[in-house]
């Protein structure tokens, strides 16, 4: 299981490819509403995908990332690197997304 991550170059937000077809909001800022890659054809097109938002200046250096799924159902990352960045510094966590209202699920 896989996501595809970025950064937004609007504004450096960390964000992940969600689902829909609009390019301006295809990128959640979320990885609870990120799309799961579940085949090696899912995320070859979601490299294709990233590759476009790239050529379009929406985000900046696109790669995948493994997933694992909690026992709460909720999606995590298997690197410790990708859980910083979807929730936050370890050592504030009044800072970052897992201070927002609605934290991504990481």
């Amino acid at each position: 299981m896989k996501a595809l991550t970025a950064n937004r170059l609007l504004d450096g937000e960390v964000v992940w490819l969600g689902h829909g077809d609009d390019p301006q909001t295809r990128w959640v800022d979320t990885l609870a509403l990120a799309r799961v890659l579940e085949t090696p054809e899912d995320a070859a097109r979601a490299l294709e995908e990233g590759a476009a938002a790239v050529a379009d200046r929406h985000v900046v250096e696109p790669y995948l990332i493994d997933l694992s799924q909690a026992q709460s159902g909720a999606l995590v990352p298997v690197r410790f690197r990708e859980r910083i960045r979807a929730q936050g510094p370890t050592t504030r966590t009044d800072l970052g997304k897992q201070a927002r209202k609605h934290p991504s699920a990481a």
